[in-house]
């Protein structure tokens, strides 16, 4: 089959796809929460079952990471995940006011496109499909080439099991002709309602041409700041065990670490202590040239590998027991290969004076890419920590735990996700860890609790006061508020004239 053949039915059958979900929706739209919970389950149960299986094709497939890992990726969607949205109410009435007699009811917004991608296949397949069942959506994938026989594996056992509970056909779907134009027919066709891209940098630009919403989990590049009050040896095994879990490819992962100049030789020794190798110039020199290809795209050759693999690489004997390797950096560009993301354990290293220069570089790395994502600070000044949180151009500042772990929700309380938004400022619209109250519009409801007359005749009163200049009942800030309702009425009047 040629390729111009392979685009055609690519796209055929992205159409397809997308016009059997829009049907499934309307089915699934009408499904109480209970029902689309007993549906999650079922998924869930079946998924986790074969955690340890999808890990392994996983590493298998893709040559990414560590499948050991991965497992706990597997198992953190399938039943941590899982756990924490079981009880929640997304669809129907999900909130009221009696008091103030409102209420907020959850509606789906229809039917989710979704990119998962090579680096966490199976455990961003799992969450996706778990989220979008949750809110009563249907979601179909564009499995990512380099793995669309895990994703394709973790799918069928996923659409197997909730349609033995119920879910309608075509609820979940994916796209077995793999091409960029069918990809793009996806986002573009007029029955896709929402996009959901996780690490599929090259995608984005087509995403936002299609002029649908979308939700982006874009790549980080997330320092490590340790303050001089932090407990040094606890932030090093912190980012050592980050930055090498699943060998570095998790985005939220370390990308660099800042630390003052006054403790600097502590964490130094500290690092190497814990299994950390100090590069020379040449020696990092030699390894940067690894990273990238030429039009500034990632090397795939590089991801997901060990220290020691990448070592071997240029031709570096390293200890056994290395874990990660460190290159001494001064200077923030973006033509700096250690000044970007790299989905691997390497991480640069950076001295500042004091915790005002350290802030300043965090913001130089964030800004030179990874803007909207995460950034770690370790220490114990709550007012250096306030600070951070206050000043930087990211998404979730995260306080002494691994980045990687941290940032998903593992280790902090934050929402366990596979998709961290990064904003408008990393190309997305929303900052959340995605939960599934990102796929659902909220329907306000509001019942009457004032007539026409109460505002009129607290408009009738505050003229009463300004022109007579007697002191009456109304008091200022009743006097205030009807103005702003008087003006109000005012524009309704005039409209009233037109219509």
């Amino acid at each position: 089959m040629n390729r111009i053949d392979n685009d055609l039915l690519s796209v055929q059958e992205a159409r397809i796809l997308v016009e059997n979900a829009r049907e499934a929706q309307k089915i699934l739209a009408t499904f109480p929460q209970e029902k689309l919970d007993k549906i999650v389950g079922h998924m869930a149960e079946a998924v986790y079952k074969q955690a340890k299986e999808l890990a392994i094709m996983s590493h298998k497939e893709t040559g990414f990471g560590k499948w050991q890992d991965k497992l706990v990726k597997n198992i953190f969607a399938s039943d941590f995940l899982y756990k924490k949205i079981r009880d929640m109410k997304v669809v129907g009435i999900i909130g009221e006011d009696k008091e103030n007699k409102t209420m907020d009811i959850g509606v789906p917004v229809g039917v989710i496109v979704a990119l998962p991608p090579s680096t966490n296949p199976a455990s961003t397949t799992i969450y996706k499909a778990l989220l979008a069942i949750k809110s009563g959506n249907a979601i179909v994938f564009s499995p990512h080439p380099k793995a669309k026989k895990t994703i394709g594996k973790v799918l069928d056992i996923l659409i197997r099991a909730a349609e033995a509970s119920g879910l309608p056909s075509g609820a979940i779907g994916y796209l077995r002709t793999l091409a960029t134009d069918g990809t793009v027919a996806l986002m573009n066709h007029k029955d896709t309602s929402l996009i959901l891209v996780t690490g599929v940098p090259k995608m984005v630009r087509a995403a936002h041409a299609s002029g649908k919403p979308t939700i982006y989990g874009g790549p980080g590049n997330g320092p490590a700041f340790i303050e001089r009050s932090a407990d040094i040896k606890k932030a090093v095994a912190d980012i050592i065990a980050s930055r090498t879990f699943d060998n570095g490819i998790v985005s939220a992962s370390e990308q660099s670490i800042v630390a003052e100049d006054c403790i600097a030789d502590e964490v130094r020794q500290e690092l190497r202590r814990k299994g950390a190798y100090f590069l020379s110039v040449l020696e990092s020199e030699r390894l940067s040239k690894f990273f990238f290809h030429r039009d500034g795209s990632i090397n795939p050759e590089i991801v997901g590998k060990s220290a020691i693999e990448l070592a071997r690489r240029i031709g570096l004997c390293v200890p056994e027991d290395t874990k990660v390797l460190i290159s001494e950096q001064k200077y923030v560009s973006p033509t700096n290969p250690y000044s970007r993301e790299k989905l691997c354990p390497v991480l640069a290293f950076y001295v500042e004076k004091d915790w005002m220069n350290a802030c300043e570089k965090c913001i130089e790395l964030l800004v030179n890419e990874g803007r909207g994502h995460t950034l770690v600070i370790h220490s114990n000044n709550e007012n250096v920590i306030r600070e951070f949180a206050i000043k930087k151009p990211v998404s979730r500042v995260l306080v002494n735990t691994p980045a990687t772990l941290g940032g998903i929700g593992a280790t902090t309380n934050l929402f366990p996700a596979l998709t961290l938004g990064c904003g408008a400022a990393g190309g997305g619209f929303t900052s959340d860890n995605v939960s599934p109250m990102n796929l659902i519009n909220i329907r306000k409801v509001g019942y009457g609790v004032r007539q026409l007359e109460d505002i009129t005749n607290g408009v009738h009163l505050a003229e009463v006061a300004e022109t007579s200049g007697t002191s009456c009942s109304v008091n200022q800030s009743s006097i205030e508020s009807t103005h702003d309702l008087k003006e109000l009425l005012e524009k309704l009047l005039e409209q009233l004239k037109y219509n």
